[in-house]
This record gives structure tokens, sequence and C-alpha cells, in this order.
């Protein structure tokens, strides 16, 4: 199987995996849904356990969002499950969402994310997936450095934000520091709309332009 980074857009490999919840097929399991697929170096290692906690913590958020979670690693299901019980035992929080036991490395294979230089553990990327099948967004940490699930939050927001509207978001929207929680709205695409624009209310300039939802 090639070992590669997808290209944002490509549609999601068709793959029947074992997780935690049983067998699945993705994407065809999310269909109609937004997921977010996330890889970790390990069970047991204490970022991961960091990042599980904080995952499932913004779940509802993830969830009001018509999206789901799906965690991987090379580790078998049996460490999946005693990992995911020692995290309600000891730390109090239980992991809704499935973790794929990806132990033969296909998905990683098929995902791109295993680093050559870093042996055969995945690497922390993320895969932002739609309704539709569509890789939209990709993340890749190094296994050192714990991800942000705020911004995982913010990035699917954005996203169907953008989608719905046809819009572009600015810099840490909604709290971006020029022009808040606006939209950018698509460039002009002649001469006439770009006069148009040019010294209109909410634009800095014909080419930069923004509105509120």
């Amino acid at each position: 199987m090639e070992s590669r980074i997808p290209l944002l857009g490509e549609k999601f490999p068709e793959m029947e995996v074992v997780t935690t919840h049983g067998v699945i097929k993705l994407p065809q399991a999310m269909a109609g849904k937004w997921f977010v697929l996330f890889s970790h170096p390990a069970d047991f290692t204490p970022v991961c356990t960091t990042e599980f906690v904080a995952f499932q913590k913004r779940y509802d958020q993830f969830r009001a969002l018509n999206c789901e979670l799906v965690g991987l690693s090379i580790d078998q299901v049996f460490s999946h499950i005693k990992w995911v019980q020692w995290i309600e035992e000891k730390l109090g929080v239980t992991i809704d969402f499935p973790v794929i036991a990806d132990d033969m490395g296909n998905v990683a294979k098929a995902l791109g994310m295993v680093h050559p230089g870093k042996g055969t553990n995945t690497v922390r990327a993320v895969f932002i997936v739609d309704p539709n099948a569509a890789i939209r967004i990709m993340l890749y940490y190094p296994q050192e450095i714990g991800r942000n699930m705020d911004e995982i939050v913010r990035c699917v927001k954005a996203l169907q934000t953008s989608d719905t509207n046809k819009c572009a978001c600015p810099a840490s929207w909604p709290n971006n520091e020029l022009i808040g929680d606006k939209v950018i709205i698509p460039p002009a695409k002649d001469v006439k709309t770009a006069k148009e624009r040019t010294g209109a209310k909410d634009s800095f300039d014909w080419w930069f332009c923004y509105r509120k939802l």
C-alpha cells in the first residue's frame, strides 16, 4: 500500500478497521457527518493521555457541530481497551469515541502517518473530513508536542461557516485582531466590482472586504 500524505480535497480512503467499538467501515460509518480522525504515537504515554482527556472533554462541542471523533495508533485493540479503562479509573474520564487498532499499520500507511525517522509509531496527525468524505484539513505535530483541541474545534466551525456562507475566515476567527468575528467576502473578479468596492463600508480596500454574518 502506498504511504504518502494525502492531498487536501481528496476522498478519505475506504477502509475496514478494528476499533474499541467493534469493526467499522470508514468513511461509510460517518456518512452525512463530519469527523476528525487523529493518531497518537502510543497508548500508556503521558502526552497522548492528556490529549485523549482533552478530546473527550470537548466531545460535546464536536457533536454539536455534527462531527465525530476517531482515535488511532498502531497498538492492538487490547491495549486500547486497557488504556481507556485506566483513564476512566485513574482520571475519572470516560472515553466515548472509538479508537482504531492499526497494529498492521495499514491505515497509517494509507494516510502517511508514519515518519521514517521516528520508528514505527504514528505521528500526531489530524484529519478533518467533511460529510462528502473529502479531507479538508490536515495537521501534523511531532511526538513531543501535544495538540490544541480548541483549535481543532475552531477549524471545524470555520470550515462549516465558510461552506455555508461562501466566505473566508480570517486569522484566529472569530477573534481576529482586525475585524473581530466578521468574515471575508470573496475577492472581486472584475474591474466593475473592484471599483464598486473601493471605499465601501466594511472594507480596507477593494480586495479586502468583510461582513457580519
